[in-house]
């Protein structure tokens, strides 16, 4: 199974194919888009621990559950972007997300073999995001939804909600490479 993982973590960078979540582009200005998602189905888990090791350990259970660690022992095609979330409430406390591919059902999907990894249907709706290059970092991330504040605020709009990080590609993709967004939901 390692092997399995290694080599479907090894293309994802490389594969454009890889179904992403759907969504019609309503406004763009540079790296800041508005957009309307269409529902979708996610599998969820919480970390809490710091944020590179939230990231990895919420990946690995997620991985875990669409590479067969489920109760009918079924590989699940792997979607980008992972997702991960920062609790406002609890700032040491991390949802990170995939979106599972549009074919499914909640009821077709088979059940986690681990009570820590959840499925369930999200509508994230309206929401703006800004769009950057190179390794999402604590840091970096700040820095951007900080970007994301400022533009909200010279729209005249209203967010709501927590900032979602979407990474794009496999942790071996070089940073001129590399794709990530930040997203909120719009009121």
């Amino acid at each position: 199974m390692f092997k399995k993982i290694i080599t479907i973590l090894g293309t994802i960078g490389l594969i454009m194919a890889i179904e992403k979540p759907t969504f019609k582009l309503l406004e763009k200005n540079g790296n800041i888009e508005i957009r309307v998602y269409d529902p979708m189905i996610m599998a969820k888990t919480l970390v809490e621990e710091s944020y590179d090791s939230a990231l990895s350990k919420g990946f690995r259970r997620i991985a875990n559950y669409i590479f067969g660690g489920n109760d009918k022992d079924m590989s699940i095609s792997m979607t980008a972007p992972v997702i991960s979330k920062k609790s406002k409430k609890n700032p040491g406390l991390y949802e990170v997300s995939f979106v599972m591919p549009k074919k499914y059902t909640l009821e077709d999907l088979p059940k986690p073999n681990f009570s820590s990894v959840k499925l369930e249907k999200a509508n994230l709706g309206k929401v703006i995001c800004i769009k950057f290059g190179g390794w999402a970092t604590e840091k970096r991330v700040e820095r951007y939804q900080t970007d994301l504040i400022k533009s909200i605020t010279a729209m005249g709009l209203e967010s709501k909600g927590d900032f979602l990080v979407a990474q794009y590609n496999s942790p071996w993709a070089i940073p001129p490479f590399r794709k990530n967004e930040i997203l909120i939901q719009l009121k």
